[in-house]
Order: structure tokens, then C-alpha cells, then sequence
């Protein structure tokens, strides 16, 4: 189980990882040696996510989710497969921990008094500068 929050982890056998050839550092290796990690994470079908925490992730997950409900995340930073490995399931573990806790919602305000009577003055002086700068009649 890979511990998310206290109250939240993620079943180690709902995560698998392929590895592919990576792209940047790793000089010959790079031609010879699949570092780079692809890690798969079914959202959709997850038994570990609560439904609230399901419906985020997919909405945080943006294009990252396929329409399968199927999170990818690739990870190829390092240049070894292990750091690789780790690093991907770091960003996982982020994105869940992100949709774990329920947005604050938004208390809406209204400007005050002073605010608005600042604006106003300042929507005035802007005014007035801009008619100063008319043209400038010839003098005879």
C-alpha cells in the first residue's frame, strides 16, 4: 500500500509501470537502456478512491486521463530506471493528495465604500487626463 494521506493509500497492484526509451540526457545508454518509466493508475476502476476523490483527480488530471479513466504519467527525468520509477510515483501520489481534499469554497464579497469611491476618483483623474491631451489650437 503506498500511503497517501492518513485516512487514504493506494493499492500497489492498481499501479503498473512500463519502461520505454527515453528522450534527453543519458548519452549512448540512452539508445540502449529503457529508463524512462510510464506509469498507469485505472482511476475509473480504482477500489482504493472515494467517488469525491475519484471526480477531482480526473478533473486535475486533465489530458493526462484517458477516456478509459486511465491516468498516465511518464516519467523521465533521471537517468536511471529506479530514480525514474520513484519519481513517477512521487507525481502520483501528489496529484492524489491534491484531489484528496475538497476545494474551499468561494465566499463572495463586495467591494466597500471607500474602494468603489477610489475607483470612481481614479476613473475621474484618468478622464481628465486624457481630455488634456486634445489638440492644441494655433495662437495668432
Amino acid at each position: 500500500m503506498i500511503r497517501v494521506t492518513p485516512a487514504l493509500a493506494l493499492a500497489e497492484d492498481e499501479i503498473g509501470m512500463t519502461f520505454i526509451r527515453s528522450s534527453g540526457p543519458g548519452g549512448q545508454n540512452v539508445n540502449k537502456v529503457a529508463t524512462a518509466v510510464q506509469l498507469r493508475f485505472d482511476v475509473a476502476r480504482s477500489r482504493s478512491l472515494p467517488d469525491a476523490v475519484r471526480d477531482r483527480l480526473i478533473s486535475l488530471a486533465g489530458n493526462r486521463v484517458s477516456r478509459d479513466g486511465i491516468l498516465t504519467i511518464t516519467a523521465q527525468r533521471f537517468r536511471s530506471q529506479e530514480r525514474n520509477r520513484h519519481d513517477a510515483i512521487a507525481r502520483l501520489v501528489a496529484l492524489v493528495r491534491e484531489a484528496a481534499y475538497p476545494p474551499k469554497p468561494r465566499k463572495p464579497t463586495r467591494p466597500t465604500r471607500v474602494s468603489r469611491r477610489r475607483r470612481l476618483e481614479s476613473k475621474r483623474h484618468r478622464g481628465e487626463l486624457k481630455r488634456g491631451r486634445g489638440k492644441v489650437s494655433a495662437m495668432e
